[in-house]
């Protein structure tokens, strides 16, 4: 899924590093961790069920969601 490594160090701090580019991007807390997710190569499906279950969400309205944000990292070239 995730094409290159992504730094953890700053990802407290809200700061998504790609060491392999060079490149932070600022990301906020539900991108935080759907990242993290992503990186314990969870399917989308999975990773909205366990976000919607978090917050007491539909899993359907939170899917669509992940897939918004995983497109906008395929434009950054950061996703397959």
């Amino acid at each position: 899924m995730l094409q290159y490594e992504i730094s953890t160090e700053n990802l407290d701090q809200n700061i998504l590093f790609v060491p392999a580019l060079g490149l932070s991007y600022e990301v906020n807390d539900t991108a935080k961790e759907i990242l993290r997710l992503l990186m314990q190569n969870r399917s989308y499906e999975d990773i909205a069920k366990e976000l919607a279950k978090r917050y007491d969400l539909d899993w359907r309205e939170v899917y669509v969601d992940v897939i918004d944000f995983v497109h906008k990292l395929k434009v950054y070239g950061l996703v397959r």
